[in-house]
């Protein structure tokens, strides 16, 4: 079966799910943002199968959210590194990373095993999306979508 493309479409959602429409694709980021940078980094954490990892890392650095660095001359070897636009996407994982650990495990004694961690201090970190211009959470009952 052939995949709808979206990445002309007139919606930013439409277009941000055109480049992650799959579940390899967040995870390889998550994997990046965690400090992988090489193929075998990549397979050995994921578990994913070669050639679907070769096809998501080249569609990411055509996308430029990694960019392909060599390591290493003879042979060469190459890693992969975030650029800015790819730093940028962290905010997609935030959100995602808040709604699934509120929504994907039953009750309190079920909490996710795993939780972001402020670097410095060790507490707790909960992402929230906020109005950049007001800093208030974003509520879907007080908004509407209308043309630019």
């Amino acid at each position: 079966m052939r995949r709808t493309r979206f990445d002309d479409w007139p919606c930013p959602i439409a277009r941000t799910a055109d480049l992650i429409g799959d579940w390899w694709t967040p995870l390889v980021m998550r994997q990046a943002f965690m400090g992988a940078r090489r193929f075998g980094e990549f397979s050995e954490q994921l578990d994913i199968p070669r050639a679907v990892l070769t096809a998501r890392l080249q569609r990411l650095v055509e996308e430029d959210m990694l960019t392909r660095v060599e390591y290493q001359d003879n042979p060469k070897r190459y890693e992969y590194r975030l650029t800015d636009k790819g730093r940028d996407f962290w905010n997609v994982l935030a959100a995602m990373w808040r709604w699934g650990t509120d929504w994907m495990w039953d009750g309190e004694d079920d909490d996710a095993p795993v939780a972001l961690r402020d670097r410095a201090s060790g507490e707790r970190i909960d992402p929230l999306v906020v109005n950049e211009a007001t800093g208030e959470p974003l509520d879907v009952r007080t908004m509407t979508v209308g043309l630019a």
